[in-house]
């Protein structure tokens, strides 16, 4: 194998391992730092952090042209996507959390069909839909406690795949030809400034306290979870396959069962376990494209094909690496 495709396979692994333990991350930071005011901190030094690396190497950031419509990725895709799960977390443990945020591709489907140019409902992704509804019952149903907020958490994390889903939505419509780390940071400048003017209006700074815990994790999402992880990603989407990639979403809910169990001591349970394979497997049926594309586009099996001989050919080419990340944040639930 070359060295090359090893690295990015080892850029895939990356992308599982940490994006699966930001849920952990999050969880660890509320003990002490107020939700909003956390995520608003994560998202600006990282996006922050990241313009400046590619402003000293010389990339092309985005015009002032493309500000409002990333501004409105960076409301949907953080604001209201990473903010709510982020809320969520105060109630809901972190490894429910993560498989209840797994939903964000039935929302996507959802959501195009109702678009005129949106793909429709097939019976294969409509039955997708009823077991994936049937696993959330299952693994929600017993816990549910009116008086302990969790409901309100589990209606927000489906806030936020409602958000992803609209955010996916207005990106795939507003596809730009730009470099994507550039246009991520940016997305997050503005997504942590809608999310700091909403800590500001609920107070947060005056019961925001650190600890060395709480401080480490919230160094970790900034540096690991969002700087790491997204570079990570863009690389292997630059030296794989997309449908090799999107994987990674099947592998987040697993690591951070695991992780919220053996750490912070989470219950999970035989129906818990087997709710998650449910609401997984409903997951994968939504997921599933349908096998005759219209005329004059590719198929996901002939986009792949095609995408494997193009990296053959030029591994580099930054323009096919933007378009596969749009493809797959079409589909995609985005890291917490």
């Amino acid at each position: 194998m070359p060295a090359t495709r090893r690295r990015a396979y080892l850029a895939w692994i990356a992308v599982c391992l940490i994006w699966g333990t930001t849920y952990l991350g999050i969880r660890i930071t509320l003990e002490t730092i107020p939700p909003f005011f956390m995520a608003a901190v994560r998202w600006i030094v990282a996006g922050s952090l990241i313009l400046g690396v590619l402003k000293a190497r010389g990339v092309s950031l985005p015009s002032r042209n493309s500000w409002g419509e990333l501004a409105v990725l960076g409301f949907l895709l953080l604001g209201i996507g990473n903010g709510a799960v982020v809320w969520a977390e105060q109630t809901v443990s972190s490894g429910l959390t993560a498989v209840l945020v797994s939903l964000s591709p039935f929302w996507m489907v959802g959501i195009e069909a109702l678009m005129a140019d949106g793909e429709r409902l097939t019976a294969r992704r409509i039955l997708g839909l009823f077991v994936g509804l049937a696993g959330v019952v299952v693994l929600v149903w017993p816990e549910i406690d009116i008086g302990s907020g969790f409901i309100g958490g589990v209606v927000s994390t489906q806030l936020a795949c409602a958000g992803w889903a609209l955010g996916s939505s207005y990106a795939r419509r507003h596809h730009r030809d730009e470099n994507v780390l550039a246009t991520a940071a940016i997305e997050m400048l503005f997504g942590g400034l809608m999310l700091a003017a909403a800590s500001v209006a609920r107070h947060e700074w005056a019961v925001a306290a650190f600890n060395p815990r709480t401080t480490g994790a919230l160094a970790y999402l900034v540096f690991v979870g969002a700087i790491g992880g997204f570079s990570a990603y863009a690389y292997a989407l630059k030296h794989l396959p997309v449908a090799t990639v999107s994987l990674y979403a099947y592998v987040n809910p697993v690591i951070a069962v695991i992780l919220g169990t053996l750490v912070l001591k989470e219950p999970f349970s035989p129906r818990m376990a087997a709710a998650a394979a449910i609401v997984l497997a409903g997951m994968a049926l939504v997921r599933t494209r349908t096998p005759a594309p219209p005329p004059g586009h590719l198929s996901d099996d002939a986009s792949t094909a095609d995408q494997s001989n193009q990296q053959h050919h030029n591994g580099d080419n930054e323009q096919h690496v933007n378009e596969a990340a749009h493809r797959v944040a079409a589909d995609e639930p985005k890291q917490p």
